[in-house]
């Protein structure tokens, strides 16, 4: 009991000094609230991709470029507001807790709806090495650690990888976006994923070039059934 209290006590302490804040809105986070607030989970613009998974704004970003099981994004991106912030916390100030917590959040609605629930693995859409040492981690695995452990599917951080670092895809338009990202992605072990239905994830569905790239290596495997997930997307 007397250990508990101090716990806590330490707990309190440490949110004093060093106060957990919210991704989205910069307000201090409360005792069991991760990543963004109660408030801002309630506020953000959520896209209800997940209720027609094959024929939503992201699905149709893929639509006559690959085969697609179905595709989902959890949050509306403007560019501006809450979302934008999210995501920018998330990419650029170590804010690796959101994209883990963004992901639980919409794993717990994914886990239950076809195809989703039907799906073996997922994979992040990967940083080069050189983008990863600088930056520390890759945003889109943490959204995809989150989504596995709402899910209970495994993820992969591997089993796609970068071969040459790109641009910063920011304010490219779709031609530029492909040409940044074709034919940087490969599979180093297909075997592993023959018959599997993977769902790639990314942080952020824009013209759905680098998702479409890292796809690719993909369709070449006898089976493989692909959804893509993002947290996520710019809609018209």
């Amino acid at each position: 009991m007397v250990a508990g209290r101090f716990v806590e006590y330490s707990e309190d302490f440490i949110g004093l000094v060093y106060p957990r804040l919210c991704a989205a809105c910069n307000g201090n986070l409360v005792k069991g609230e991760e990543g963004f607030c109660v408030s801002c989970e309630a506020e953000l613009p959520r896209t209800m991709d997940e209720l027609n998974p094959a024929a939503n704004p992201a699905a149709r970003v893929f639509w006559g470029r690959f085969p697609l099981e179905a595709a989902a994004s959890c949050f509306v991106f403007s560019g501006t507001g809450k979302v934008q912030e999210l995501v920018h916390n998330l990419k650029y100030n170590g804010r690796k807790d959101a994209g883990i917590a963004a992901g639980k959040y919409y794993g717990s609605i994914l886990k239950d709806i076809s195809p989703f629930l039907t799906a073996g693995l997922i994979i992040p859409v990967p940083l080069h090495e050189e983008k990863l040492e600088s930056r520390g981690y890759n945003q889109a695995t943490c959204f995809a650690q989150g989504l596995s452990e709402a899910m209970n599917v495994p993820y992969d951080e591997h089993a796609i990888v970068r071969l040459k670092a790109t641009s910063s895809q920011t304010r490219k338009n779709r031609e530029e976006r492909w040409d940044n990202v074709g034919e940087v992605f490969a599979v180093p072990a297909k075997k592993n994923l023959e018959g599997k239905h993977v769902i790639v994830v990314d942080d952020v569905i824009t013209t759905g070039a680098t998702i479409e790239a890292c796809v690719l290596p993909l369709l070449n495997i006898p089976n493989v059934r692909i959804s893509i997930v993002s947290l996520a997307s710019a809609r018209d």
